[in-house]
């Protein structure tokens, strides 16, 4: 099969379109013909040689999510077919022509989805349910502080919260961005190149702050991370973009009885993984057939073109997900 590898740790030019072999499949897992696959910020983490792959993923080829066609099922595998559409969560090997995925995260392809769309769900939406509902318990009519609110994570945090019952302020870079959030139902977006999201977040809830924050940059947004929790807030780390070391003032953490928690999902089991998705498909996939949810693809390159597509990434100029697609 056509595999797009690490040759080496480095940028985006060190990824290679090549020969490897097709993956073979335990009794658990299918094998899916893949047609498009996403790109997230941790490939171009592992890319760089940060970011090594968990126990039984492939070293050099990156990608977390896919969407295409199982060919393969194993003796085990009871709820899919060769032929079926499915998008699922994987711990490597997403930039290939083909890929196995443990049947559990697997999930069907919305019959109003294209492949590329599918495609840009899993990673997004898994660690989004993960973190905000599950870690940070966000409730119906609690508010959400999304930081980087126009990143495929935050696009879907802002959908997901929205359409779930919540109010949602964002984080974002532009004034186009801020506008784009919005558009997508967040209540408020905050430009924070020429504002202090503290601030904003005081007087637009009177005060109070928020109930649970999804950050993903770290370092220095965490003494506003905390001024900006309501009491009882829960703070939700997934990533350090600006740094692991932060300052935290731990008055205000136990007046406020606050929890700081976070995760990272990749080297989860696939049991978790399994509920995750179990808990997407009764209360998320509905909202994605009806349109009231949908997927935000900016870019699809051809997978050749992988070089360029993370240099798209990297640029972080993007709105939504960058998807790569496979030739049939």
């Amino acid at each position: 099969m056509k595999a797009i590898v690490i040759t080496q740790p480095g940028g985006p030019e060190v990824l290679q379109l090549t020969d490897r072999p097709k993956p073979v499949i335990a009794n658990d897992e299918v094998l899916i013909k893949v047609i498009a696959a996403g790109i997230n910020r941790p490939d171009v983490f592992q890319r760089k040689g940060n970011y090594p792959p968990p126990a039984g993923a492939p070293a050099d080829i990156l990608g977390l999510e896919v969407a295409g066609t199982v060919i393969e099922v194993g003796k085990a595998v009871t709820r899919w077919k060769p032929g079926d559409r499915v998008c699922a969560l994987v711990a490597g090997g997403g930039y290939a022509e083909y890929c196995k995925a443990p049947e559990g995260q697997c999930l069907p392809v919305p019959a109003s989805l294209s492949f590329p769309e599918a495609a840009s769900l899993p990673e997004t939406f898994f660690t989004v349910w993960s973190n905000v509902f599950d870690r940070g318990s966000l409730q119906p009519g609690e508010s959400l502080l999304v930081h980087g609110g126009s990143s495929g994570i935050g696009v879907a945090a802002i959908q997901m919260a929205k359409a779930l019952g919540s109010t949602v302020y964002t984080t974002a870079g532009s004034d186009d961005k801020c506008s784009f959030c919005e558009q997508l139902g967040a209540n408020k977006a905050i430009n924070y190149k020429n504002a202090d999201f503290k601030e904003e977040i005081k007087a637009l809830t009177n005060g109070a702050g928020v109930n649970v924050i999804l950050d993903m940059i770290g370092g220095d947004y965490m003494p506003g991370n905390i001024d900006s929790l309501a009491v009882e807030g829960r703070l939700v780390m997934i990533n350090a973009m600006n740094g692991r070391e932060v300052q935290l003032d731990l008055g205000k953490v136990m007046a406020k009885r606050l929890i700081i928690t976070g995760s990272m999902l990749r080297s989860r089991d696939t049991a978790f993984k399994a509920a995750i998705a179990q808990n997407l498909e009764q209360k998320i996939w509905p909202l994605l057939s009806s349109g009231k949810i949908r997927p935000i693809v900016y870019k699809t390159f051809d997978a050749s073109e992988a070089v360029e597509a993370h240099k798209l990434m990297e640029s972080s100029t993007h709105t939504g997900k960058i998807v790569l697609t496979f030739v049939q």
